[in-house]
């Protein structure tokens, strides 16, 4: 498959040419508007859509105005751009400055042994890979047990997302009991997510399903298009 980065003042196809985004939200809004390119965007709301069985924590979807009222710690961070660095906050009055109608997920504090990176196409795994232990950046191939719990995931999850699209799991270790479960983390952007030690060449199948030619989008992945 022949590539070619175009220019990014006048971002057209040449006649022939198929066109697809990797990148930002931001430049891609643009970049999808010029090139007619449908953006797949997991929705905000879309943690909150599934069974407690495959979330395995209490999440909630708030505003950053109501946010600043808890105080408890919690964890919180964007529910689908990255607006805000996610992370633990001792309450409320912690968060960044942020307009009081920013939407904000927040969730109770857990520990994350692994977290694993799976790449869906049509409700599928279509590549996966680990991509910490611990809170710590450490990349290897998705164990089986990842890739067991991963089926049940993508199954669960495919009515709330687009057909192509990324979704974190990990396993919860609760460092008291020792007791341990997988769970589902969040969802992304398949064309704005990092690979790690997924095969770079089912990642692309994906990423190309998820940021392409708006006349090939499905008609039930309209609904999950970012708003140019």
């Amino acid at each position: 498959m022949a590539v070619r980065v175009i220019d990014s003042a006048s971002p057209q196809p040449r006649p022939g040419e198929r066109a697809a985004y990797y990148g930002g939200p931001i430049f891609g809004a643009r970049a999808a508007s010029a090139l007619d390119i449908a953006l797949l965007t997991p929705p905000d709301d879309f943690l909150q859509s599934l069974p407690p069985e495959l979330t395995g924590r209490r999440i909630e979807l708030t505003t950053a105005a109501e946010a600043r009222h808890l105080r408890r710690p919690f964890f919180a961070k964007p529910p689908s751009d990255k607006s805000f660095e996610a992370g633990v906050f001792a309450d409320g009055s912690r968060l960044p400055a942020l307009p009081p109608d920013t939407p904000v997920q927040v969730s109770e504090v857990v520990t994350f042994a692994e977290e694993h990176r799976l790449f869906l196409l049509d409700g599928a795994v279509h590549a996966a890979s680990r991509y910490a232990r611990f809170g710590r950046l450490d990349p290897a191939r998705a164990s089986e047990a990842a890739l067991a719990f991963a089926k049940d995931a993508a199954t669960g999850a495919a009515p709330f997302l687009p057909s192509a699209v990324v979704l974190d799991i990990g396993l919860i270790s609760d460092p008291d009991s020792g007791d341990e479960h997988w769970a589902v983390v969040e969802a992304n952007m398949a064309w704005f997510a990092h690979s790690y030690a997924a095969d770079p060449e089912l990642v692309l199948d994906v990423v190309l399903a998820a940021a392409g030619p708006t006349a090939d989008a499905r008609p039930a992945d309209m609904r999950f298009v970012m708003p140019a």
